[in-house]
């Protein structure tokens, strides 16, 4: 099932990027395995994710040590002060900067291990309440710019999480937005090639359209979840 499911996403994103006139290397897939055990994480691995995607701290503190050395792991979920050093040097990348006080968290911690963390800033787009980040969008490019001048953050590019929809069209806007954003206002505080991290399950290929660089699928690799099962 899984490799299956893999493959179909494959499918869906090179035909996204087709016919938005993209390279499909301009694209990469982040299995989002939350909840999921590693026997599932390994199917998926075998399969060829090399990218995975995780909510919880803890999580990551169970899988990174019984799965295979070459996975690009990513936090994704809401990220606590006190839960960084857990964390830190880790993992590939850290998509949920939500404040400057987390980033100079993330800094600090950084700086005892003597290393650089890559990371993506979170940008509220759509206003939610029940989302981190702000849709005040000159608060965010000050932040922007103030993490960019922290010298133990790697700053990659910027990553949202769009309003759960039946209707993928929907949430059209909000990607086009955070990539008007990024080329618009914050451009000189990234790479040569930024990476804007949008789209889910049930968007993905709205936002390959619109420009993602990293699409976090979970759903339509792994299944639904049982969030019951959990502790």
């Amino acid at each position: 099932m899984i490799l299956e499911n893999i493959k179909n996403v494959e499918a869906r994103i090179s035909a996204a990027c087709e016919r938005a006139g993209r390279e499909r290397s301009e694209v990469q897939l982040i299995a989002v395995s939350k909840t999921k055990p590693v026997a599932m994480l390994q199917e998926a691995y075998d399969a060829g994710a090399r990218l995975f995607g995780e909510n919880k701290v803890q999580e990551l503190q169970e899988k990174i040590p019984v799965l295979p050395e070459d996975i690009a792991w990513h936090m994704i979920g809401h990220l606590q002060t006190n839960k960084i050093k857990y964390i830190i040097g880790r993992v590939a990348l850290i998509h949920s900067v939500d404040s400057l006080h987390l980033a100079e968290a993330i800094e600090k911690e950084a700086a005892k291990h003597d290393l650089i963390q890559p990371v993506l800033v979170e940008i509220n787009v759509a206003g939610e309440e029940s989302k981190f980040g702000t849709s005040d969008m000159k608060a965010n490019a000050e932040m922007i710019r103030a993490i960019a001048n922290l010298p133990h953050l790697k700053l990659q590019g910027l990553m949202t999480i769009a309003p759960y929809t039946e209707n993928a069209e929907e949430n059209r806007v909000y990607f086009r937005t955070l990539r008007e954003f990024l080329y618009g206002e914050v451009r000189d505080c990234f790479p040569e090639h930024p990476v804007l991290s949008m789209g889910m399950t049930g968007d993905y290929e709205v936002a390959v359209e619109e420009g993602a660089t990293l699409v976090r699928v979970g759903t339509g690799i792994f299944g639904e979840r049982d969030y019951g099962a959990q502790k």
